[in-house]
């Protein structure tokens, strides 16, 4: 058993370790959330349809220290899925497989349950998220689940944390799941041949070849308006942004593959422009549906305070406005 010194300073060092593949996994989850959906479906065997609302809470949360002072914490993506019920989850993306991250879930989940949670009269209720990790790096070692244990003065309680491995699905599995969040991180499955790539023609052409599939297959979604044109260029460009930073050592293959997936496809005005017209578009008709689910007893005003990034008091101000 690690005693508590070593256990902080793995918490401590964690919290100071962030790769480009958390951007991408971000930027992904955030810009194109409906990608997440299929993901879900997958990881914790749901039954979403693609038709419900998904709410982000803030990815940043504020631990108090003892000496007054506060840490902020940063996870990959925390977000309501609002449908017949309403559901928390918490996912992370991480290179290879860590011990460590059970500590980083235990941390961010606990943090997050302590934002959102109730306290009425002497009872606090916290509701923890439903969480899992995606690994880009896996092995034969690698656990399909992990497991956090809790020892309460009320009773032990265990939760397991499902495992999600991008070397485990083949491309026609990604393609027929919808697993299209997969694509920037498929290059994954890769790795350990880019010296035979980088030396041998031959099978840099194949590479290229599946790259060529990818990229057709996903235009084919956008014609057939499975996915947006937005969609389709982050998904290519967020590929091109994982490829630049696994194959740095490997010019062959950088060039190669971006030959067939483009350069960068994705231009960043129309991003803002499409944000701003979410924004105008959307706030509003937001507000109305959580004014609703906090009349039905859905949602707490502190919850619902929190994914508008509005105070409770100014919240209820406008519900006040809304319900006359």
């Amino acid at each position: 058993m690690q005693g508590k010194g070593n256990l902080g300073e793995r918490v401590e060092k964690m919290k100071l370790t962030n790769t480009p593949y958390d951007d991408v996994f971000r930027t992904l989850v955030n810009d194109c959330s409906g990608l997440i959906i299929p993901v879900i479906n997958e990881v914790f065997h749901e039954h979403y349809t693609g038709e419900e609302e998904i709410v982000f809470s803030p990815n940043e949360h504020f631990e108090n220290r003892q000496d007054g002072e506060e840490d902020e914490v940063i996870t990959d993506s925390c977000f309501q899925i609002i449908g017949m019920y309403i559901k928390k989850y918490h996912l992370e993306c991480q290179s290879g497989p860590d011990s460590s991250m059970l500590l980083r879930f235990w941390e961010y989940d606990t943090q997050i349950a302590l934002d959102q949670g109730e306290l009425h009269e002497n009872i606090l209720r916290v509701t923890l998220p439903h969480s899992a990790v995606l690994f880009l790096r896996s092995n034969r070692n690698t656990p399909d689940k992990l497991k956090t244990e809790v020892a309460t003065p009320g009773g032990t309680v265990t939760y397991d944390i499902p495992v999600m491995k991008v070397k485990q699905y083949t491309l026609e599995e990604i393609f027929e799941k919808e697993l299209l969040l997969l694509i920037p991180f498929y290059i994954f499955t890769h790795e350990q041949r880019f010296d035979e790539y980088e030396n041998d023609a031959g099978k840099l052409e194949e590479l290229k070849a599946e790259y060529e599939e990818i990229k057709n297959r996903l235009e084919e979604l956008q014609e057939k308006q499975k996915i947006s044109e937005y969609t389709k260029c982050t998904v290519m460009d967020m590929s091109n942004k994982v490829l630049e930073h696994i194959a740095a050592k490997h010019e062959s293959i950088r060039k190669g593959v971006k030959s067939v997936m483009g350069g960068k496809v994705l231009e960043y005005e129309a991003k803002t422009i499409r944000n701003e017209g979410r924004r105008e578009g959307r706030s509003e008709g937001r507000l109305e549906m959580l004014f609703d689910l906090v009349d039905k007893g859905l949602l707490s005003i502190a919850e619902a305070a929190v994914m508008t990034n509005l105070t409770e008091e100014l919240f209820k101000k406008k519900m006040m406005v809304y319900r006359k």
